[in-house]
């Protein structure tokens, strides 16, 4: 005969209620983190990547230093007959187009955060929704404002010299600071709405590069033909570009500074709200 198998009986454990209080917390549960304190955390994430990961600062860094010394000595003899001369007129231009073509990396950066998962992490969190975006571009207005400085040392050293003053230079350095966090907003839809980082650098170079280098920065409109000019006309780096150079040479120019403005904001409520309805739908 066989034995009948056994049942085992596992007791149940039931906690008493001075073991609860003893691993819970006391008190009341931490309030909602503010909108502006969440995007300032993960702003500080940002910066945090930064410094775990310091070589991803070389397109801030060494980029602006061969962009300026390039088409310095590039063009500078051949257009203004000087050097430094040419100077005067390229700096501030080379600063717009090395902080506006760095604006793409905070598409990069926000799809490998969706390739990674990371962004599912956050969408849980109790915190203001667009915190994540935002605080990402929060953590690259840093980049915007040191490639800005190292180009300016870097004028400084070869021989420019801004006839605005400081306060002229520091003026234009937050205008262009301003316009570039409004930007970025494009990279950041795009960021998340294509599949991979090649897509979003492919994109964005496809539209910087004919910005950047159909305007103002190396040379004055005037001597283009009709159907470019037309377009530098209307290029958005065109008129930032001359709000840039006034502010720094000190004439500055009130309609070019309220277009610039105007224009980031509509970027901002157009990009920013498509941005956000994306985000939410993903």
């Amino acid at each position: 005969m066989t034995a009948a198998p056994t049942e085992e009986k596992v007791a149940g454990y039931t906690p008493a209620a001075e073991s609860l209080n003893a691993v819970l917390a006391a008190g009341d549960a931490p309030p909602r983190p503010s909108a502006w304190s969440a995007s300032v955390t993960f702003g500080w994430r940002a910066m945090l990547k930064i410094k775990h990961v310091p070589e991803q600062l070389f397109d801030v860094t060494a980029f602006p230093i061969i962009m300026t010394l390039m088409f310095t000595y590039l063009f500078g003899g051949a257009l203004a007959g000087s050097v430094t001369e040419y100077l005067q007129f390229l700096l501030p231009g080379i600063m717009v187009t090395s902080v506006v073509m760095i604006t793409m990396y905070t598409g990069l950066g926000v799809n490998q955060d969706i390739e990674k998962g990371v962004f599912d992490r956050f969408r849980t969190l109790p915190v203001w929704r667009p915190s994540a975006l935002v605080g990402a571009l929060f953590g690259d207005v840093f980049r915007y404002f040191l490639a800005a400085t190292v180009i300016l040392g870097v004028g400084l050293v070869l021989g420019f010299r801004p006839g605005g003053g400081v306060g002229g230079v520091l003026l234009a350095i937050a205008l262009l600071i301003v316009f570039s966090f409004a930007f970025s907003w494009i990279w950041t839809m795009f960021g998340l709405m294509l599949r991979s980082e090649k897509s979003v650098m492919g994109v964005s170079m496809m539209v910087l590069f004919p910005l950047t280098f159909l305007s103002n920065v190396f040379v004055e409109p005037d001597t283009m033909p009709g159907w470019l000019r037309a377009f530098t006309d209307v290029n958005p780096i065109t008129h930032l570009v001359a709000a840039t150079r006034g502010l720094m040479q000190g004439n500055p120019d009130g309609g070019e500074i309220i277009w610039v403005l105007v224009s980031a904001a509509v970027l901002v409520a157009v990009f920013g709200t498509l941005t956000m309805r994306r985000y939410n739908r993903k």
